[in-house]
C-alpha cells in the first residue's frame, strides 16, 4: 500500500518539496548561524576599538616613555578576575609573546602575525579583522591593539583578544543549546509552513492531472460505447498544459470511438453484404442449376421450343449472375479506391447528349421517352468514363422505374460553381423511409422489385461521384416521381 501510495505523482511532488525544505532549511540554518558569529564579532570588534588603547592610558602602563611592567602585572591580574572574557598579550615588534594574562599551559603560540595588526591600525575602519589565537594553531578571534609604549616610539604591542577561551566557554555553554532551540524551531514552523502550503499547491495542481488519469482509466476498462467520461465536461480551449493535454485526449478518445463507431458500421455492413451477395448469388445459380439438372433430367420429353426457353432463362441468369459480380468487383475496386479518376476539362452537355443517345432503345424497350429539357454548356473538370458509368446507372434506373408512357427527362445546369446533372422520372416517388438508405449496397426501396439488378448501381454512383469531389442526392419530384442530382466541380 505505501509503496503504491508513493508511485503516484502527487506523494512524489510532496516528497520533494520535503527534501528540498529540508536542504534548504538547513543551508539556511546555518548561513544564519554563520552571519550571527560574524556580525557579533564585528560588532564586538567594533565597540571594543579603542581598548588597548584605554587600557594603556587608563592603568598607567606608561611611565615616562617606558612601559611599566608591574602596572602591566597588576593590570593581567585584574582583568583576569574582572573580565575573563579578554586576554591581554603583550608583543614585541616583531610578534614575538612577551608576557600574557592567559594561563600558561594553554598558550600554543610563541609568536602572532603582525598582518592584521598593522591593518586594523592603518585602518581603523577595517572590521571585522580577525588575527591569530594564541590559545590555538589555526583558529583566529578579533582584538583591539595599540603600540606601546607610544605610537611615535613603539617597541612592542598590546594586543588584546576579545573573545577568549573562557568567553567562548560560557557562550557554548549558555547559548549553544539556546541557539540549538532556536534554529531547530525555526526550522521545524518553516518546514511545516512551506510544507503545507506546497502540499495544497500541488494539490490544486495535480487535482486535474489525477482526473485525467481517472479518465484514462475508466476509458481504457470501460465499454467503448459509454462516452461520458469523454463528454462530462467541455474541451477546454485554453489554459496550461494539463488543459490542452485533456483536450487532446478527449479528441482523441472521441475519434476512437467514431472509429469503433465506424468499424462496428462497417463490419455490421460487411456482415450484411455477406449474406446478400450470398442470398442474390445463390438465386440466380439455383435457377441456372434447375433449369439445366431438367434439361439433362427430361432431354428426351422436351420438346425443341421448351429445351430453347429453358436455355434462354438458364442465359439469362447467367448474364445476371455476370453483371452482380462485375458490380461487386467494381464496388470493391472503388472501396478500396484501387480506381482512381483521370480528371479532365471537357463539355458535360456533349458526354450527356452521347449517354441519352446509347439509352434510347432501352427506353423505348419500356415504352418511356428520354428527353433532354436543359443542357447548358458548362464545362468541368472530371474523369469521362467515371461521368458516364454515373449517368449509366441513373439513367437505366429512372428507366427502371418510370411507368409506361411516361417521360424520362435529363437536364445539365450551372450550378454552385460547378455542374448539376438531373434525371427524373414518373414514376411513383421514393418512400421518405428510403430516402436515407438508396445509396446503401444492395438496399432497395420498399416494393421494388430484385429482378435483373442487386441493388448496387446507386451506390457504385456515389462512390464514382465522390472519388471526383462531386456529390449525389435524391428527392422526391414535383409533383410526382424521383430525381437524382449529381454535381461536379467546373474546369
Amino acid at each position: 500500500m505505501a509503496l503504491s501510495l508513493f508511485r503516484t505523482l502527487y506523494a512524489r511532488l510532496a516528497l520533494g518539496l520535503f527534501l528540498l525544505l529540508v536542504i534548504v532549511g538547513g543551508l539556511f540554518t546555518a548561513l544564519s548561524l554563520y552571519s550571527v558569529r560574524e556580525y557579533t564579532a564585528a560588532v564586538n570588534q567594533e565597540l571594543n576599538r579603542d581598548l588597548a588603547r584605554n587600557l594603556v592610558a587608563d592603568r598607567n602602563l606608561v611611565t615616562e616613555g617606558r612601559l611599566n611592567r608591574a602596572a602591566l602585572k597588576e593590570l593581567f591580574q585584574l582583568y583576569m578576575t574582572i573580565n575573563p572574557s579578554i586576554e591581554i598579550y603583550l608583543l614585541d615588534r616583531d610578534g614575538q609573546i612577551l608576557s600574557y594574562s592567559a594561563d600558561p599551559d594553554k598558550i600554543k603560540r610563541n609568536r602572532v602575525s603582525l598582518a592584521p595588526i598593522r591593518t586594523l591600525l592603518a585602518d581603523p575602519g577595517a572590521y571585522p579583522l580577525p588575527g591569530d589565537d594564541p590559545r590555538s594553531h589555526d583558529r583566529r578571534k578579533v582584538f583591539s591593539v595599540t603600540p606601546v609604549p607610544s605610537e611615535a616610539n613603539p617597541s612592542g604591542y598590546l594586543y588584546v583578544v576579545l573573545r577568549g577561551e573562557e568567553y567562548d566557554s560560557a557562550e557554548s555553554m549558555v547559548h549553544s543549546d539556546r541557539l540549538l532551540q532556536m534554529g531547530a524551531g525555526a526550522l521545524a514552523v518553516s518546514l511545516c509552513v512551506g510544507l503545507l502550503a506546497g502540499l495544497v499547491f500541488f494539490r490544486l495542481l495535480t487535482r486535474r492531472l489525477s482526473r485525467l488519469t481517472e479518465r484514462v482509466e475508466s476509458f481504457e476498462v470501460g465499454d467503448p460505447e459509454d462516452r461520458s467520461g469523454t463528454d462530462a465536461e467541455p474541451v477546454p480551449t485554453g489554459g496550461d498544459d494539463i488543459d490542452y493535454l485533456t483536450g487532446q485526449f478527449d479528441r482523441m478518445a472521441r475519434r476512437i470511438a467514431a472509429q469503433l463507431d465506424l468499424l462496428k458500421d462497417k463490419d455490421h455492413q460487411r456482415r450484411q453484404l455477406v449474406a446478400q451477395v450470398s442470398h442474390d448469388l445463390r438465386t440466380p445459380l439455383a435457377s441456372i442449376q434447375g433449369y439445366l439438372e431438367a434439361l439433362q433430367l427430361k432431354q428426351a420429353e422436351l420438346s425443341p421450343d421448351e429445351r430453347a426457353r429453358f436455355l434462354k432463362v438458364a442465359l439469362a441468369e447467367s448474364h445476371r449472375l455476370g453483371r452482380l459480380v462485375d458490380e461487386l468487383f467494381e464496388l470493391a475496386a472503388l472501396e478500396a479506391r484501387e480506381q482512381q479518376p483521370a480528371p479532365e476539362p471537357f463539355l458535360l452537355a456533349e458526354l450527356v447528349h452521347d449517354v441519352v443517345q446509347k439509352h434510347e432503345p432501352e427506353a423505348e424497350r419500356a415504352g418511356l421517352a428520354l428527353a433532354i429539357v436543359d443542357a447548358d454548356p458548362v464545362m468541368v473538370t472530371a474523369d469521362i468514363a467515371m461521368t458516364e458509368r454515373i449517368l449509366d446507372n441513373l439513367i437505366s434506373n429512372a428507366i427502371g422505374h418510370g411507368p409506361a408512357g411516361s417521360r424520362v427527362t435529363v437536364a445539365v445546369r450551372a450550378s454552385d460553381g460547378g455542374a448539376s446533372i438531373l434525371v427524373a422520372d414518373a414514376g411513383p416517388g421514393i418512400d421518405p423511409e428510403d430516402l436515407a438508405h438508396l445509396f446503401e449496397p444492395f438496399y432497395q426501396a420498399s416494393g421494388a422489385a430484385r429482378a435483373g439488378h442487386a441493388g448496387l448501381g446507386l451506390a457504385i454512383a456515389q462512390r464514382l461521384a465522390e472519388l471526383q469531389k462531386g456529390r449525389i442526392s435524391a428527392h422526391n419530384g414535383d409533383p410526382a416521381g424521383a430525381e437524382f442530382r449529381v454535381w461536379l466541380p467546373a474546369q
